[in-house]
């Protein structure tokens, strides 16, 4: 009897209902991936595209934007040629991407 009193004032207490709140409060993120990786590194130069695609199949808004050497990236033949390690080609990623509609800056 004294344990069922003390576990129903225990229930009570704010710090055991945060895992309901965290379960409650989730909506989607605004995510803005940014990358400065080129054409010299393949498997790095992917990240944001992958990443960022993973997490718009999640349901999240995500943005792509692109600096220095990976502004290249936006050209066809530079596409073509990235093969990132343990990836898929860059370019069918990219056209999962842009099936999306995710934005891209550069």
């Amino acid at each position: 009897m004294a344990r069922r009193k003390f576990l129903a004032q225990l229930s009570t207490l704010p710090f055991l209902a945060w895992s309901t709140r965290a379960e409650e409060s989730k909506k989607p993120l605004r995510i803005m991936m940014k990358s400065a990786w080129g054409p010299d590194d393949p498997t790095r130069a992917s990240f944001p595209f992958a990443h960022g695609l993973a997490l718009a199949e999640a349901g999240h808004q995500v943005q792509i934007f692109l600096l220095a050497e990976a502004t290249s990236l936006m050209r066809k033949s530079m596409v073509s040629a990235i093969l990132p390690v343990g990836w898929p080609p860059l370019s069918e990623t990219l056209d999962k991407v842009v099936a999306k509609h995710i934005p891209i800056f550069s």
